[in-house]
């Protein structure tokens, strides 16, 4: 917000970069759901053979969340 605010050269680049980045993740997102989609496809026409494939594809698609670190000052209790 602030690099759409600020009138600097080094602020428009932040700001075109910010642009970018999101354009980049929507790109990825639309991948993974067509990949997602090809994916059920193929396993709807195999038979149980490659079950584990399928598996282990999804989980490489969905990796495992990780705890979030807390962010901030947060006084020791007494």
């Amino acid at each position: 917000m602030l690099s759409s605010v600020l009138r600097s050269p080094e602020a428009l680049r932040v700001n075109i970069e910010i642009m970018r980045a999101f354009v980049r993740l929507r790109e990825v997102h639309s991948s993974h759901e067509r990949l997602s989609r090809r994916l059920d496809d193929l396993e709807r026409r195999c038979d149980g053979r490659f079950q584990e494939v399928f598996i282990a594809i999804r989980r490489l698609m969905n990796p495992p969340d990780r705890p979030r670190r807390r962010i901030g000052f947060y006084p020791h209790s007494p």
